[in-house]
């Protein structure tokens, strides 16, 4: 009798643990209820994983010259006409476009994108300063990390991308597209933020400039501002369309800690040693 009573009341806490989870359980973006929002689950050394993709480069795999990936600017079938973006030191120009961050995250890196023009596939890219804004810059916006001061990168490298237009595509590398990987280590809880750019370079080239955002048969890309005395929409010359700007976030999504997990790990465990003694 008592065995079967404790295996009762057993199961009638699973079902309530159950149900709690289920309640608990996201389906719009955000937990019906919040049990101590300050808690949080450890990422347990996971490694960094792709938090943010703000978008592609490429759209013409291995159409380059030397068989490269390609970058090419709609310059006949679309009319556009910017190959890419003021975001040099030397001209105090800065490039900025939006993430979102749908749980809090521990961002570890940043990999952001430019070229000099007729530089060589070795990177002449020599420092990135980076800024991450709570809302648009220029636009009420405040920056929550970084500044314009501090060098970020860490290594840069050639893509194995060229940007060209359609009149150039297959023969010109005047444009190689280098990746830069900062070092950010910042923690950012869930929200909408702005990431600002500014590259530096070898004097010996023009730029760096920021290749846009890439996709076969659009002309708007995205919705990025640019600093150049004052802050402005992003838009191609030619289409006058907003531009996206090209940058991966690396890090890990911090796990709220749920207290109900906890509780049914505990019950299945009740149950497990229940059944091992009334049937083994």
């Amino acid at each position: 009798m008592k065995k079967f009573l404790f295996s009762f009341f057993l199961s009638v806490a699973v079902i309530v643990a159950i149900g709690q989870v289920k309640d608990l359980t996201t389906t719009g973006g955000t937990p019906n209820v919040t049990l101590d929002p300050g808690a949080t689950m450890p990422s347990l050394g996971a490694a960094p994983a792709v938090i943010w993709d703000n978008g592609p480069l490429i759209n013409s795999i291995g159409t380059g010259a030397g068989g490269a990936d390609e970058s090419v600017l709609q310059s006949v079938t679309l009319s556009m006409n910017t190959l890419g973006f003021g975001f040099q030191t030397s001209a105090g120009n800065i490039i900025a476009d939006d993430f979102v961050l749908s749980d809090p995250a521990d961002i570890s890196s940043i990999l952001v994108y430019g070229y000099q023009t007729n530089s060589p596939t070795t990177s002449t890219i020599n420092a990135v300063y980076l800024e991450i804004y709570d809302g648009e810059p220029g636009a009420g916006g405040n920056v929550v990390w970084g500044d314009m001061i501090t060098n970020r990168m860490v290594s840069t490298a050639w893509t194995g991308i060229y940007r060209v237009s359609e009149i150039t595509t297959g023969s010109s590398a005047d444009r190689p597209i280098m990746e830069c990987v900062c070092e950010v280590n910042t923690t950012l809880s869930a929200g909408t933020y702005w990431l600002a750019i500014q590259l530096d370079g070898s004097s010996s080239y023009s730029g760096p400039w920021c290749p846009p955002v890439t996709l076969t048969g659009q002309t708007t890309t995205g919705n990025s501002v640019q600093y150049v005395g004052d802050w402005y929409p992003t838009e191609d010359s030619g289409t006058s369309t907003g531009q996206g700007v090209p940058f991966v976030i690396m890090g890990n999504s911090i796990v709220p800690f749920n207290i109900y997990y906890v509780l049914a790990a505990f019950v299945l465990i009740g149950i497990g040693i229940v059944v091992k003694r009334r049937f083994f």
